[in-house]
């Protein structure tokens, strides 16, 4: 059957993938951002309606401009106690992926291994973490090590079962690819199975740093390790019955769980998706 050159042109012409326009720096950050004003705009609201009910007495629930005036006020002890949680919470997370990606490239490559431990995975991280401080604290007493081991228990098996996830997706066609172009054990891995897994495995890792820091958190309220800390911060003012002093660093903790979303795993994720042709959402 005769195909009219028309008809065939604009079949072509409809296979185009289309190119986005270019949009200014300026206005994909507006972008991104107004929501989050919006969402944030919304919730002081509702609290200072909290506030203007008396929901609850001052010293258990205080309002915005006391929390934020001691935020202010205690900024300098603040920072400090930050960076020192964050400082822990990377080196446990760093040592938590070395771990977690070793276990979950062994067990997603080797069947035995996987039918031997890999429901463990799971259960290990269905686990609360709290649940692993006492014993953290009988192997590593009040020390660093019992928040590490707490941490890296908390991370590591989420960050493995990412892999695996991403593993198991693999289409074989690609596996059959790389062993054709000559890719074989270690270069396999690294040339075809890792960027193949790579979304599953950034979603790992970004559920692993949320397990890590919990656990890290829960092991400076509840373990009581010395020195300045967000953890200590809270445990101090609680004791204090210092509800703006609670709140001001909660607030803390929020802001740096959104910035490390936004700026670290944000971003990798923009990039995975445009590596494979994906629309970016925020950028639409």
């Amino acid at each position: 059957m005769a195909v009219d050159e028309r008809t065939l042109t604009a079949g072509l012409d409809a296979l185009e993938v289309p190119v986005a326009p270019k949009v200014s720096v300026g206005r994909r950050i507006w972008k991104a951002a107004w929501p989050k004003l919006l969402a944030i705009g919304l919730f002081l609201g509702f609290w200072q309606f909290l506030i203007w009910i008396q929901w609850k007495p001052s010293f258990a629930f205080a309002s915005p401009a006391d929390t934020f005036q001691s935020l202010v006020d205690n900024w300098s002890i603040i920072s400090e106690a930050m960076w020192t949680t964050l400082w822990r919470g990377v080196q446990g997370y760093a040592i938590a992926i070395v771990i977690g990606v070793g276990i979950g490239a062994a067990v997603a490559r080797i069947p035995v291994l996987r039918a031997a431990i890999g429901s463990m995975i799971t259960g290990l991280q269905t686990m609360p973490s709290v649940a692993w401080y006492p014993l953290a604290l009988l192997l590593f007493k009040l020390s660093e090590g019992a928040i590490f081991f707490v941490i890296v228990i908390g991370a590591a098996p989420s960050i493995a079962n990412g892999l695996i996830s991403g593993v198991d997706n693999i289409s074989p066609v690609l596996l059959r690819a790389g062993k054709v172009l000559g890719a074989k054990r270690l270069d396999s891995f690294r040339y075809v199975i890792l960027p193949a897994a790579l979304p599953s495995f950034v979603g790992g890792l970004k559920q692993g740093w949320a397990f890590a820091w919990r656990s890290l958190l829960a092991g400076e309220i509840i373990g009581g390790i010395a020195g300045y800390s967000l953890g200590q911060q809270l445990a101090a003012n609680r004791d204090n019955a210092d509800a703006a002093g609670v709140q001001a660093v909660m607030i803390v903790l929020f802001t740096i769980g959104v910035l490390v979303d936004v700026l670290v795993f944000g971003f990798a994720e923009r990039k995975i998706r445009k590596r494979y042709g994906l629309v970016d959402a925020a950028a639409a």
